[in-house]
């Protein structure tokens, strides 16, 4: 039998929190998880991914609809807004925090979304393995942690290698759209991607214009209020072969 690991290969870009979740919260998770949250086998971790789970979007969802993954969703409210505003399409929410993913289903519950799931993992061991390859048409990540001590640079999302993890995922065609209040992190996103061979700009000039399908959340409002700029880049995957 192969060696037990113990521990991730790579460092993941979030420490994991026991937040406590409110009562609604708790109540959420019960009564809504089954309908919303993707069950996932794990691996080393209780956020990790089996390598041998696999996610078919048409049995999810119960049809075949163009496909969008928002990475680190947070408390849901881009992309219930998202789910809400763009019924002939099908949504993913992958976040590790469950406090965030409980609000997001009370939201979308609220909203009587049934275009909406959740899956509470890595979001890079979704991309690698969970997701079938080119089954997405859109992968958001929107402020991401920017980790702006640059000893904890390497937990950043967005760093070498996530080029290929992201391109494995998304359709030839499909589209990356990132957004950050942070200008190091920015400059480092656009490097990456700038350099990765399964990608190509989808935008002209210095930075993108700003999504019109990203609703303003009070995160970002917090970061213009204290005077950071809010850059956008998007990036098309390049057609295989």
């Amino acid at each position: 039998m192969p060696e037990d690991r113990t521990f991730r290969d790579h460092p993941v870009s979030f420490v994991r929190r026991s937040g406590r979740m409110s009562e609604a919260q708790e109540r959420a998770w019960a009564e809504l998880a089954p309908r919303y949250v993707i069950d996932v086998p794990r691996a080393i971790a209780s956020t990790s991914v089996h390598p041998d789970a696999r996610l078919v979007p048409a049995e999810a969802y119960g049809r075949e609809a163009p496909f969008v993954v928002e990475i680190g969703s947070g408390q849901g409210h881009a992309i219930v807004h998202a789910a809400s505003s763009a019924p002939e399409r099908d949504f993913l929410a992958i976040e590790v925090f469950r406090a965030g993913l409980a609000r997001t289903m009370l939201d979308a519950d609220a909203a009587g979304l049934r275009n909406l799931r959740l899956v509470e993992a890595n979001a890079p061991e979704v991309l690698e393995t969970l997701l079938p390859e080119a089954s997405v048409d859109e992968v958001w990540i929107f402020f991401s942690d920017p980790w702006h001590k640059k000893k904890h640079n390497k937990r950043r999302m967005v760093r070498d290698g996530f080029g290929a993890q992201s391109g494995r995922a998304l359709r030839d065609g499909g589209l990356l759209r990132l957004a950050t209040d942070w200008e190091d992190y920015a400059l480092q996103m656009r490097e990456v991607l700038d350099a990765a061979p399964e990608f190509e700009r989808a935008f002209d000039g210095e930075w993108a214009d700003r999504f019109d399908g990203r609703v303003m959340t009070a995160f970002e409002r917090k970061g213009i209020d204290k005077g950071r700029d809010i850059r956008d880049l998007v990036y098309r995957r390049i057609a295989r072969g």
